[in-house]
């Protein structure tokens, strides 16, 4: 059993008045100018250049500003807005401090060994349909004064991406320190539907922190002197786009929110205090095909949620976002004047071919585990009980279909992402995960649990329960190379719950 992390004074989000700041909205970033496409170079394409940098953000009205590190001028940084087909440049320039990480560092974990230079980074687009060197594999980082020109052919349909830090064995504290964004692509398809666009269009990207009475980042601390890393890291404040406790101002209308779960380990329970409903369109890769109508929206680490919300009927209200349905994490606050809209909220959104399992060449049964030492507290947590430097065993064939079967032993659920690729859940099933790992025998109990209605589409990220098998069919297409497959609970993958995989020709 995991002893808690070591006492220290932190700030109190309670202790603050909510709902005292506005909600920023990530500005969009322009591009910077045109170069030569890799993909052709006789056509140019936009490039931009991000930089990393070490920065003070005002994260409420009433705290001091807090050290951090963000994309830009802010955290998260800019969203990047894109269209289906046509590919842009990012320059991601490392312009970090060198000095040793500001937050407390395990040199024991397999890439944040002492010897490891302070302020390395790397980028990767999350949920990119990209080729293998501008997916930014954690072992790729690069030191300050350096920089890594990705190309991103955006061959893929409108959806809600992210792109954030990678770096091996550090990941889950530059991304605490404030490195993500968002990266929205665009096609005809979804502009077809008039769905609420422009200032009607939001993104909300949630993420839990914890802070010092003096409203500096407070990551905690393993009980053992040697020992910090801890399993799961749950904060007491929710940020909004970096906002604590902000608020909204929204027309008496339809608004489209792009839902970002950014936290390191916390899984949302989204619900708003008046009991209307959300309507969810969309999830990681695109759109449903179907609206799906929910009162509760969860999300685990790295899921995205598209959501309508109509606040037609609801003038001069105010109405509270919640979490676990009784922990404030916005404010919504409804106009009293009335509103025009002529967007929509179409009963159909976009086809969804479902995928025969008969078209899968191969199963794999992959086990996600955990081996705890009780003498110095840590666990080691691993993806088919192998360590990240084993061999690759997952060489899937490009254009290839393959089932991957998620036999989680442990007891939390894992938010389980493949890099590259985009797939769709099958179903779940218990099983005796004692008698699996232990004997090797496979004992279901219960019938396949098919996906919910709001898991029907593209996914790059899947929920795999504790006890559970998770089924997911996934099309390995658009370039052979060496990619990671891994748990997003960022602690997780820090130790080991990360493997390299790839997908080669046929042949």
């Amino acid at each position: 059993m995991h002893r808690p992390p070591v006492a220290r004074p932190v700030l109190d989000p309670n202790a603050l008045t909510p709902f005292a700041d506005p909600l920023p909205v990530p500005f969009v970033a322009r591009p910077d100018g045109y170069r030569p496409s890799p993909a052709d170079p006789s056509t140019k394409v936009p490039y931009y250049r991000l930089a990393m940098r070490a920065l003070e953000s005002k994260i409420h009205r009433d705290v001091k500003p807090t050290r951090c590190w963000g994309i830009g001028p802010s955290s998260p940084g800019p969203t990047l807005e894109v269209q289906a087909g046509k590919g842009v440049l990012v320059e991601w320039a490392n312009e970090l401090p060198t000095a040793p990480h500001f937050l407390p560092v395990d040199h024991r974990l397999h890439g944040a060994e002492s010897d490891k230079p302070g302020g390395r980074a790397i980028v990767h687009l999350h949920g990119g349909k990209v080729p293998p060197d501008s997916d930014g594999y954690p072992e790729d980082w690069y030191v300050p004064g350096k920089s890594a020109t990705y190309y991103y052919p955006n061959n893929q349909d409108a959806a809600l991406l992210w792109y954030h830090d990678h770096t091996m064995g550090i990941n889950r504290l530059n991304m605490f320190a404030g490195l993500f964004g968002l990266y929205i692509v665009r096609d005809a398809v979804e502009d077809s539907l008039n769905l609420p666009r422009g200032k009607y269009e939001i993104p909300l990207a949630l993420y839990d922190r914890t802070f010092d009475p003096d409203g500096q980042l407070n990551y905690p601390v393993s009980p053992v002197p040697f020992a910090p890393w801890i399993p799961e890291f749950f904060g007491n404040a929710v940020l909004v786009n970096g906002k604590l406790l902000p608020y909204l101002e929204v027309e008496a209308r339809k608004y489209r929110f792009r839902v970002l779960n950014a936290a390191n380990g916390r899984f949302f329970h989204l619900s708003l205090s008046n009991g209307q409903p959300f309507h969810q369109i969309g999830t990681d890769q695109g759109l449903l095909p179907a609206p799906v109508a929910l009162k509760q929206v969860s999300l685990a680490p790295a899921e995205r949620a598209d959501l309508i919300v109509d606040f037609g009927g609801h003038a001069g209200e105010q109405i509270v976002l919640r979490n676990d349905v009784f922990r404030p994490v916005m404010q919504l606050r409804v106009l009293r004047a009335k509103a025009a809209d002529d967007s929509s909220l179409p009963a159909a959104l976009r086809p969804v071919r479902r995928i025969p399992e008969t078209e899968a060449v191969l199963t794999r049964s992959l086990m996600l585990g955990e081996i705890d030492d009780l003498r110095d507290d840590p666990a080691t947590m691993l993806l088919d009980n192998k360590p990240w430097h084993a061999p690759v065993s997952e060489k899937p064939v490009l254009n290839s279909v393959e089932i991957w079967r998620l036999m989680n032993v442990t007891d939390d659920a894992h938010p389980i992402h493949l890099h590259l690729v985009r797939f769709q859940i099958l179903d779940r099933r218990r099983f005796d995960a004692f008698a699996y790992q232990n004997q090797g025998v496979l004992r279901y109990f219960g019938e396949p649990e098919p996906p919910e209605p709001c898991e029907a589409g593209w996914k790059d990220t899947v929920r795999a329960d504790p006890g559970m098998i998770t089924r997911i069919l996934v099309p390995f297409t658009g370039y052979t190379g060496r990619y990671v497959w891994h748990c997003h609970i960022l602690e997780h993958e820090d130790n080991e719950m990360m493997r390299p995989y790839e997908v080669v020709a046929a042949g």
